[in-house]
């Protein structure tokens, strides 16, 4: 994989037209038009880079990345062109730190990349850029190429926990630096850059040079490509000696690898042609005679040794016996023990305690928090564990940091923590219960934050614990017995500013005190009677509203049932008065059967 730091679509670049996939969704930092240091530097338009606002560390997370052995090659750039501008960080892998800028790289064409072989084996590529104080980090372009699972083995010490730095990669007797891909070579390679180099000295050396094709060049596991052993320097009489001089780092192991192949048309058969190989002094091949140990002319021999350098320098010379020292390419590899990781269950952990506190990009907390050792993460401390060989967080200090939100149960996930100080911010919501199975917890100090709730009872099941401040929040309810019985063995609590706790001295007393269920009855009771209250009170806001419309109706029929009642009476009056009189006349005249 090839990524194109910045780029918002994926391209190609000539001469090959390798394809560079944009770096979308990978990392932070902002992306800028690229300003590259060196023509051998990829022909990409973008970059990437991290100020220092983005926290100090800041990584490209890869995933679904086969289990395997790869080279990884990362090119710097520029915001800007010029020395002046040019930034210095350094650079890890896994968690291991391989490489750190030095003013003036800018000028050097081996220097704006670094280059690595390493295994990748749980998934993932963790490629991170930590800041220095000295500008922000910058990145062209990054490549991630599988090579051969047996790639550069050096020797007993060689295997899945170490890593190759690339030092320096010479093409000697030419002057065109070129990659394995300009040499036509096989890509299980990792595409290599070998830094061209003509002579060693002026007047000390000749070029070599042949269009014959060369034997046992492409072999695996390394896959030289068979152009490299096409040029070579030779010695002369004016200067026997083949001398090369190289800065190191002190103290480090070095993976040296020599290639040689008898192209030189005036050897024609072995033993014309003997020579030793000596690092800083110290002899380490005698009498290499590449005919008789290749067999034949016109065939690649690779020779290997390992070699701790105590200095600032490592000089490779090529002593002659018979006839003259030949030499064809030099690779240099820094030998670097690879760092043992934080345990996942505990950066998964700390990355939903970010989440969840909305820690601030100034942090950083990006990759692997223990690891490198002179990058920890910010407030974490960390402890190895010789046992799993695993590195685990045993100290959490973010106080007064001015963090929001909560702290989530997958806190507990944080076995080895010893000390967790949150004071001074401004978290709300509850004390997990969970925290209470870290049972490693000697100090807690969640004092002058917005907790609420109550203390929950699992807290007194952390019987290593020395000192809690629970101090100055919105904490409610009964202290956990067993906490309080602590106090009376020396342990430093306090529980104070907080108006509804109770339940040791120096706090209220408790009132009775409810079950959980009972507490789940009263709820349920209320909740209850409310909903009845509700209920009769929009029954009785129904009726009153039926009696009002009833009242109104009839305020409005009122006139027409008055002249009908009036009628009413009057038609009745008619008729009493007409009954009265017939009742008058048949008494005066009375029953006319009687007469």
């Amino acid at each position: 994989m090839r990524i194109s730091c910045g780029a918002r679509q994926n391209v190609q670049t000539p001469p090959t037209y390798a394809r560079w996939y944009k770096d979308f969704a990978y990392t932070g930092g902002i992306p800028f038009n690229a300003t590259r240091p060196s023509f051998v530097t990829p022909p990409l338009k973008t970059l990437r880079y991290f100020p220092l606002s983005e926290g100090p560390e800041n990584c490209y997370i890869i995933n679904r990345v086969p289990k395997g052995h790869y080279s990884v090659r990362v090119f710097f750039g520029l915001l800007e062109p010029g020395v002046d501008n040019e930034p210095l960080f350094e650079v890890s892998v896994e968690g291991t730190l391989i490489h750190s800028l030095k003013p003036g790289w800018t000028t050097h064409d081996d220097q704006v990349f670094v280059e690595a072989l390493a295994f990748l084996l749980d998934g993932t590529a963790s490629i991170c850029f930590h800041s220095t104080g000295h500008g922000d980090p910058a990145i062209i372009s990054i490549e991630i190429l599988q090579v051969d699972d047996r790639a550069y083995y050096f020797g007993p010490e060689w295997g899945k926990g170490v890593i190759l730095k690339t030092t320096s990669r010479l093409t000697c007797g030419t002057s065109k630096p070129r990659f394995d891909e300009d040499y036509s070579g096989d890509h299980w390679g990792g595409d290599r850059f070998w830094h061209p180099i003509r002579t060693f000295g002026q007047n000390a050396d000749e070029p070599r040079s042949t269009e014959g094709s060369i034997k046992q060049a492409s072999d695996a596991p390394n896959f030289y490509p068979e152009a490299l052993y096409q040029s070579a320097i030779v010695s002369t009489e004016s200067q026997p000696d083949l001398a090369y001089t190289m800065d190191v780092d002190p103290n480090k192991n070095y993976s040296i690898w020599f290639h040689f192949a008898e192209i030189d048309a005036t050897i024609t058969d072995a033993g014309q042609r003997v020579f030793d190989v000596l690092i800083n002094g110290d002899t380490v091949f005698e009498d290499i005679d590449v005919v008789d140990m290749s067999r034949q002319r016109y065939t690649a021999l690779v020779l290997n040794t390992t070699k701790a350098i105590s200095g600032r320098t490592l000089t490779i010379t090529l002593h002659p016996k018979k006839g003259h020292a030949i030499i064809n390419a030099i690779e240099v590899f820094q030998i670097i023990d690879a760092e043992s990781k934080t345990s996942p269950e505990e950066v998964r952990a700390l990355h939903a305690l970010k989440k969840a506190l909305g820690l601030p990009n100034r942090f950083g907390w990006n990759g692997d928090p223990c690891v490198p050792k002179e990058h920890p993460w910010s407030g974490a401390d960390c402890h190895f564990d010789q046992s799993g060989s695993k590195w685990s967080i045993d100290g959490l200090g973010l106080d007064n940091q001015g963090l929001r939100g909560f702290l989530p149960n997958d806190i507990s996930k944080l076995r080895h923590l010893q000390s967790l100080n949150l004071s001074g911010n401004s978290i709300h919501g509850s004390i997990p219960s969970s925290l209470g199975t870290v049972t490693s917890l000697e100090v807690l100090d969640l004092s002058y934050n917005f907790l609420n709730g109550s203390i929950p009872e699992s807290l007194g099941q952390l019987t290593a614990l020395r000192r809690l401040n629970l101090n100055g929040n919105s904490l409610s309810g009964r202290v956990p017995a067993a906490l309080g019985g602590r106090l009376l063995n020396g342990a430093s609590f306090n529980f104070t500013d907080n108006a509804g706790l109770c339940g040791i001295p120096g706090l209220p007393t408790c009132g009775p005190h409810l079950s959980a269920g009972a507490k789940v009855g009263i709820g349920f009771g209320v909740s209850l009677a409310f909903l009845l209250l509700v209920i009769c009170s929009v029954c009785w806001y129904k009726r009153r509203q039926n009696i009002l419309r009833a009242q109104q109706i009839a305020a409005r029929g009122a006139p027409y049932a008055k002249s009908r009642t009036q009628l009413s009476h009057d038609i009745q009056m008619s008729r009493h008065h007409n009954h009265h009189n017939n009742a008058r006349t048949a008494a005066e005249n009375g029953p006319s059967l009687l007469s």
